[in-house]
């Protein structure tokens, strides 16, 4: 172990299979303007499920995944002004940056080419970046967000992947206005987040799903205003040209055109779920009522603190299952077949003695 740095216990997968077993390694020795952090909860990510078993083909194993982290700071560098002990944070997708392009300049790191994610990247130190599903994180003051004290650990740990991925093109392309209509594709660890901040932004929601049965958990629960059953012709007719923005969050592939035509005249779709099959949007889709197409990657540092202020305020979290990290195998199968309502999140600190 390289001197000063910390000693870790994590859950790592070893090969392309995916499955995770206890893992011993060491965390970078901290700098001066470190934080040091107890992890409480981790949330589970689709991205996680992609990286274990090497769906995009970077995977560097052995891999401990994780990066919606909630925990407490158990130490400081001697030049952290940010935090102190005691003080409950959190860390999302990414641990580092250059700090000098254009995107991080503008506090979008999320967009830096050289963004370090919180797993299964290459840290200053050179090793592999490790995720949340282990007892202890050593990251640069700049890369933490502080949690508010009304927030729940467990239900904001998604929050910092899931929410911030929802929330950031909401604010970013308009979709937060009060009286405006927002489409949600997909009720699942993302949908149903925007669907929250969507009203709690003022908006009138409609759920867009190809599952009838999630209709009466949107409309009763969850509190959207409309439900569509997207593979209902007859109902995304009644509802073409009525909705001023869409966030996707499907994982899947999915046919983009009919949710185009429920877009106004100048419409914006944006695209936060990550299937892997192209999407296919002929060209007359978009040049017809002028419609719009991005994507978004989440949002930076200050994005990311604002979000929490703003789920704090609305008494906004995640529905989350909590599980133990003996169980994370099951979760991760569970995820892949979409069985979770709607968020695992790994209770970290039970699983070792401190």
């Amino acid at each position: 172990m390289e001197q000063g740095s910390k000693a870790a216990l994590g859950w790592a997968t070893r090969d392309a299979s995916g499955h995770l077993s206890p893992y011993s390694f060491s965390r970078r020795a901290p700098k001066d303007d470190d934080v040091t952090i107890k992890v409480l909860f981790c949330g589970i990510c689709h991205t996680d499920l992609h990286t274990i078993k090497n769906d995009w083909g970077n995977t560097m194993y052995p891999l401990v995944p994780g990066h919606e982290v909630v925990g407490t700071v158990t130490d400081v560098g001697a030049g952290v002004s940010k935090f102190k002990v005691g003080d409950t944070v959190g860390v999302g997708y990414f641990v580092d940056s250059c700090r000098t392009c254009e995107s991080c300049k503008k506090g979008q790191e999320s967009y830096c080419p050289d963004m370090v994610p919180a797993s299964n990247g290459v840290d200053s130190d050179g090793t592999t970046t490790q995720g949340g599903f282990s007892d202890v994180l050593v990251v640069a003051q700049d890369y933490v967000v502080r949690l508010p004290e009304s927030l729940p650990p467990a239900g904001a740990a998604p929050l910092l992947c899931a929410g911030l991925t929802v929330y950031c093109p909401m604010v970013e392309y308009g979709l937060n206005a009060p009286g405006k209509h927002l489409g949600v594709v997909g009720l699942g660890g993302l949908g149903h987040v925007a669907v929250k901040f969507g009203k709690a932004f003022g908006m009138k929601v409609t759920v867009i799903s190809s599952s009838p049965g999630k209709r009466e958990e949107a409309l009763d629960r969850l509190g959207a205003d409309a439900f569509l059953v997207s593979r209902d012709p007859e109902q995304m007719k009644a509802a073409a040209s009525t909705m001023d923005g869409i966030i996707d969050t499907v994982s899947a592939g999915h046919p983009i055109v009919p949710l185009l035509e429920l877009l106004k005249p100048r419409g914006q779709m944006v695209v936060v779920g990550a299937p892997s099959e192209p999407l296919q949007v002929p060209a007359l889709a978009i040049i017809q009522g002028g419609k719009r197409v991005a994507g978004s990657a989440g949002g930076g540092v200050a994005e990311c603190q604002e979000m929490l202020d703003f789920a704090a305020e609305h008494g906004i979290t995640a529905d989350v299952e909590v599980v133990g990290m003996d169980y994370v195998n099951t979760a991760m199968e569970r995820l892949e077949k979409n069985d979770v309502r709607y968020r695992f999140v790994v209770d970290v600190a039970a699983a070792w003695r401190y």
